[in-house]
């Protein structure tokens, strides 16, 4: 094949929490960003790929690999679970919702409140610590150039303490610029589906009073935030993660070309149904998962069997 590049793969290693309940801490590997050429496939590159990506995690004493795809990707999925005896673990769900024009209306009888930084990370590693896949190096996260910021919400008139939050209820989420590393975009769209995106959103702009419902436009290239680290405390934390979440809305519609703010929660979990999406725009991921310690496959079957309630998606593998 000479200097031509025919495939790539990506792989990034890091401690994270495991088990339901909690259990301890892994050392886990990620493979995100296997490609091949498509005049270059089924010709075992990718198994190839993978199998050297997970030497190179072998070497760094690596628990466990594991990976994430769309739930039809059947080339993908055959390769890790048939060729590579990688085992189906868990299927998050990815909540889409679309930016507007116009700022959503959040109530006067909730706080919302930017943390720093370190104020984040103790809230972190106090209530998030134990939930699945919580990344130890949080503070990495949250210092990142690609971090929009962490917020907690509260109900106005309560005492707010980052070092105890004993109000009755708050709810806490962070934020992640997409867009200012990859831009996306639907390629081969049909024209009027391009017009109609345009139309709408012009429409919307000058005349808001008309109310007309907005077509994305995701034909030209568009960015995106991501938010994570979705947490609640007390019986009242629902409708606050849902103003959280229409807060960071409102901060992405002063963005640059953002479009759409998405989120990746666990199947079950309880704050799915409060966090806004429009057009129904709802896809379920696969994430694969093996283990590399050979004496450990039966703990890894009972963990794959069990169902969290929570899911800690870290931004920097979307």
């Amino acid at each position: 094949m000479g200097n031509e590049l025919v495939g790539i793969i990506r792989g990034s290693i890091k401690i994270v929490t495991v088990g339901v309940p909690f259990k301890g801490y892994a050392k886990v590997g990620y493979i995100l960003g296997l490609r091949v050429s498509p005049f270059h496939r089924r010709r075992g590159i990718g198994l190839c790929l993978v199998s050297r990506m997970e030497e190179w995690f072998m070497a760094n004493l690596v628990d466990y690999a594991y990976m994430a795809t769309d739930k039809d990707n059947k080339a993908s999925i055959k390769l890790f679970t048939e060729k590579l005896r990688y085992i189906e673990f868990r299927r998050p769900v990815i909540l889409v919702n679309l930016v507007g024009h116009h700022a959503i209306h959040i109530s006067p009888s909730i706080d919302v409140r930017r943390l720093d930084i370190a104020q984040a990370e103790k809230l972190y590693r106090r209530f998030v610590n134990a939930t699945e896949f919580f990344s130890q190096d949080i503070d990495r996260v949250l210092v990142n150039k690609l971090s929009v910021g962490t917020w907690v919400a509260f109900q106005q008139g309560e005492a707010w303490d980052s070092v105890d939050p004993s109000v009755s209820s708050w709810a806490m989420l962070s934020a992640w610029n997409c867009g200012d590393v990859f831009k996306l975009r639907v390629g081969r769209a049909p024209w009027p589906c391009v017009l109609l995106a345009k139309v709408s959103r012009l429409i919307s702009k000058i005349l808001p009073c008309l109310k007309i419902p907005l077509v994305p436009d995701v034909f030209t290239a568009f960015g995106f935030y991501f938010i994570y680290g979705i947490h609640g405390e007390g019986p009242g934390a629902a409708p606050l993660v849902r103003s959280l979440c229409q807060h960071v809305h409102n901060i992405a519609m002063r963005s640059e070309n953002c479009e759409l703010v998405v989120t990746e929660v666990a199947a079950c979990d309880a704050y799915r149904t409060y966090i806004p999406r429009k057009l129904l725009l709802c896809s379920e991921d696969l994430w694969c998962i093996k283990s590399l310690r050979k004496t450990d496959e039966g703990v890894l079957e009972d963990w794959a069997s069990s169902r969290p309630a929570t899911l800690f998606v870290d931004p920097r593998e979307v």
